[in-house]
């Protein structure tokens, strides 16, 4: 009888684990959504343009997932950069390569940045080739600025919490 009780204890135990392991999976899902509600963004074609609409975040920002060089990054959009800023940390998985180097003005302050050039980005079903970027070793890893080096070459438009993208 013993031996039977000790075994309901553990799987009781066994049971609740499971169940918040599972909670801990869908309440992460959930926050990961709300700062990336872009994450597979949806494309189509209108008047022979490709358009990708963007959710603004709960912060108020427009994050989404895109490729570079066929590699799977999350981008925030940086109305503010001249250029894509990636972090030099990521130069090597993303197949870039450093060129020269210049200063760059980041809200952070002066920092010393080597310029790269993109040879694809896309984001949903929009392609640009031959972007300008460059590899600034003071962003975190992961953190991508999409800035104007690829908006210039779309057309884009804020209505209330949407951000369209659409290629020229």
């Amino acid at each position: 009888m013993s031996n039977e009780k000790s075994m309901g204890k553990w799987m009781f135990v066994l049971a609740w684990v499971c169940g918040l392991g599972l909670l801990t999976l869908l309440f992460t899902d959930v926050l990961d959504s709300q700062q990336n509600p872009n994450r597979e963004p949806e494309s189509m074609r209108i008047d022979g343009q490709t358009e990708v609409r963007l959710k603004q975040n709960r912060q108020g920002h427009y994050v989404t997932d895109g490729t570079i060089n066929n590699t799977p990054v999350t981008f925030l959009v940086d109305t503010g950069a001249t250029d894509v800023a990636i972090p030099a940390s990521m130069q090597r998985k993303l197949g870039l390569n450093a060129g020269r180097t210049a200063l760059a003005h980041t809200a952070n302050g002066t920092v010393r940045v080597a310029r790269t050039t993109i040879d694809t980005l896309t984001i949903g079903d929009i392609k640009l080739h031959n972007v300008k970027a460059n590899l600034n070793p003071g962003l975190p890893e992961g953190q991508i600025l999409l800035g104007m080096s690829v908006l210039r070459q779309l057309e884009f438009t804020q209505r209330q919490d949407w951000l369209i993208l659409r290629t020229l």
